[in-house]
């Protein structure tokens, strides 16, 4: 597929685009930074200036596209993960406006410009609990797609409005549009680096639900909603199958979750559920903290 992917340079991007390019898709990256992949060409631009969103949505994705004499190809889908990645980098007026403003323009020129599906980065914190004012307690375990999102600061806001508006984009167009939950992004690097405080103190995972998701796994995932066609607007978790510290699901209830109801006849292996991604995309996480450690 032809795919324009926005913010690839970012954490969670570059892994993916270097799944997907594995998977044999041709690629341009929209970013601010350039990612510097030697077969991916990065366009430099502001996803909140609406001029250069279509600009680029309409544009060659590399040189060797200039040899066919046969004008610019249209793109199959778009992948959206450019943002202000999380709460206290910029103002918070500047994350929401970035991230709601960017999305619209994003989404609107991909339907104008005839493409038939796009993927867009959604994220845990739209549940209330990552960047809460003290502890905010789950409705229930484990979380899934139907568990309120009502959450209290900028980022998750303007995320939880950009999947409104993907829902708006989709009823009136009929294409698909997916958007993804993205638990905390953990590259391999980080495994030996991080991963043993938080066996030490489970507490500094609390508010990511103790839960993770591999960088190879959410390019997997980015590949089974491209392969994965008719679905409309859908939202996914994306998650791995296990917590992110060296405690059992009892354990973690026992010290976090007592008053919290369970919707299983056994504890869950993880609390940030995935299995609507399983079932409905063919989803299999394939790496573990515990492969590293």
């Amino acid at each position: 597929m032809r795919i324009l992917f926005t913010g690839g340079s970012g954490k969670a991007g570059k892994h993916s685009i270097n799944y997907l390019f594995e998977q044999g898709h041709s690629i341009l990256n929209l970013d601010q930074v350039n990612l510097g992949h030697p077969k991916v060409l990065t366009r430099l631009a502001d996803i909140t200036d609406a001029g250069q969103v279509f600009d680029i949505m309409g544009s060659y994705a590399h040189y060797d596209e200039l040899a066919h004499g046969t004008g610019v190809p249209k793109f199959d889908a778009v992948v959206h993960f450019a943002a202000i990645p999380r709460l206290l980098m910029t103002s918070d007026n500047e994350c929401y406006r970035v991230n709601t403003l960017g999305t619209y323009n994003i989404i609107d020129a991909a339907v104008k410009m005839g493409v038939r599906k796009v993927i867009f980065a959604s994220s845990e914190t739209t549940y209330g609990v990552c960047f809460a004012d003290g502890e905010v307690k789950p409705d229930y375990l484990p979380i899934d797609e139907e568990h309120s999102t009502i959450p209290e600061d900028s980022y998750a806001m303007s995320k939880v409005v950009n999947e409104a508006t993907a829902k708006s984009f989709q009823r009136r167009t009929g294409i698909d549009i997916y958007g993804l939950r993205i638990n905390n992004v953990i590259e391999p690097h980080e495994y030996a680096e991080d991963f043993p405080a938080f066996m030490q103190n489970p507490d500094l995972r609390r508010r990511n639900i103790f839960s993770y998701i591999d960088a190879r796994d959410l390019g997997q995932m980015v590949q089974k909603c491209l392969q994965t066609d008719g679905l409309g607007y859908q939202i996914f978790n994306v998650s791995n199958d296990d917590h992110s510290v060296g405690l059992t699901s009892e354990e973690l209830i026992n010290r976090y979750y007592q008053n919290v109801p369970v919707r299983s006849n056994e504890a869950p292996k993880s609390f940030y559920s995935n299995e609507k991604a399983k079932r409905l995309l063919g989803f299999k996480p394939e790496h573990s903290w515990q492969d590293y450690l």
